[in-house]
C-alpha cells in the first residue's frame, strides 16, 4: 500500500504549482492559495488522489495489464526511463511518434525496420555498401534506436498511459483518448484535469517530484505484478497431520489404537505403543 507523507511531498517541492497567470481554472479545486504570485496546490488532496491512483494501478498490473510511461521533457526522461525499467514496463522519453497508439501496425513496421538495419550492420552488409549509403542508413537507425528503444518491445497497445506533464504530452493524450487507454497524469496547475481519467495534482516540472511520481506508481506495478504471480502459484497439498507425505489412510486403519473390548484390561504401557498385529486363534 502506498505510504507518502506530507514532509516527503514538501521537501520534494510537490506543493508548487505554475505562475497564477499560467493557470488552468479547471484545476481550482485542487488549489491551496497562492503565494509570490504562483499557486499553490493543497498537497491533502493530491495525498487522496494518489491513494486512489495507486489502488487502480496495482489492481491494473495484478489484473495482467501493461502500461506505459510517457515523459519526454528534459528533466522528467531519465527518471521516467529508470522507473518504467525499474517495474518492466515500456516507456517513451524521446519525441512522440506520431500513430503510436492510433496506428499501432506502422510503430510495428518502424520496428522491423529497425531489426533489419542492426541484421545489415551485423553480417556486415554496410562494408559493402557506398560511404554516401552507409552514412544514410546509420543516421536512420540511430534515430530509430532513440525513438523506438523503450517501446519496441511492444506486441500490442498498452492497457494504461501514465504521463508526466499532459500538458506536454497533449500528442501521447490526444491518442490514448482516441484509442480509450485510460490515462495516469501528474497534473500541475496549467493542466486541463478533465482530459484525465486519474489525475494526479502536483508539480510536474522539478525533478524531485516527478521522482516521487514515477516511483510510486512503479511500486503499484510491482506489487500488483506480484498479486498476480501469487495467484498462478499452483495450490499445494494439504498434508494430513501425523499422516506422511499427506497420504490418507486406508479404510479401518484409524482403529489399530482403538480401545480395548469390554471387560478387557490392557496391559501396562499398551496404551502408549502401537499395538501388535493379532491373529484369530
Amino acid at each position: 500500500m502506498v505510504n507518502v507523507s506530507m514532509k516527503a511531498m514538501l521537501e520534494a517541492g510537490v506543493h508548487f504549482g505554475h505562475q497564477t497567470r499560467r493557470w488552468n481554472p479547471k484545476m481550482g479545486r485542487y488549489i491551496f492559495g497562492k503565494r509570490n504570485s504562483i499557486h499553490i496546490i493543497d498537497l491533502q488532496k493530491t495525498v487522496k488522489e494518489i491513494k486512489k491512483v495507486y489502488q487502480f494501478v496495482r489492481d491494473s498490473a495484478a489484473g495482467g495489464l501493461t502500461f506505459l510511461f510517457v515523459g519526454t521533457k528534459k528533466q522528467a526522461q531519465d527518471i521516467v526511463k529508470t522507473e518504467a525499467a525499474r517495474c518492466g514496463e515500456a516507456c517513451v522519453t524521446e519525441k512522440w511518434l506520431g500513430g503510436t497508439l492510433t496506428n499501432f501496425v506502422t510503430l510495428r513496421q518502424s520496428v522491423k525496420r529497425l531489426e533489419e538495419l542492426e541484421k545489415w550492420e551485423n553480417d556486415g552488409i554496410f562494408n559493402v555498401l557506398s560511404k554516401k549509403e552507409v552514412s544514410r542508413l546509420v543516421k536512420e537507425k540511430a534515430r530509430l534506436t532513440r525513438v523506438l528503444t523503450g517501446i519496441r518491445a511492444l506486441t500490442r497497445p498498452p492497457d494504461v498511459m501514465f504521463v508526466v506533464d499532459p500538458v506536454e504530452e497533449d500528442l501521447a493524450v490526444a491518442e490514448a483518448r482516441r484509442a480509450r487507454i485510460p490515462i495516469v497524469a501528474v497534473c500541475d496547475t496549467d493542466c486541463d484535469p478533465d482530459l484525465i481519467d486519474h489525475p494526479i495534482p502536483g508539480n510536474d516540472d522539478a525533478a524531485r517530484s516527478i521522482k516521487l511520481f514515477c516511483s510510486i506508481i512503479a511500486d503499484a506495478v510491482l506489487e500488483g505484478k506480484a498479486a498476480l504471480e501469487a495467484s498462478r502459484q499452483p495450490q499445494g497439498e494439504v498434508p494430513v497431520e501425523g499422516v506422511e507425505g499427506g497420504e490418507v489412510p486406508a479404510e479401518g486403519q484409524w482403529d489399530e489404537t482403538a480401545a480395548p473390548a469390554e471387560g478387557e484390561v490392557p496391559a501396562e504401557g499398551a496404551l502408549d505403543a502401537a499395538p501388535a498385529e493379532t491373529t484369530e486363534a
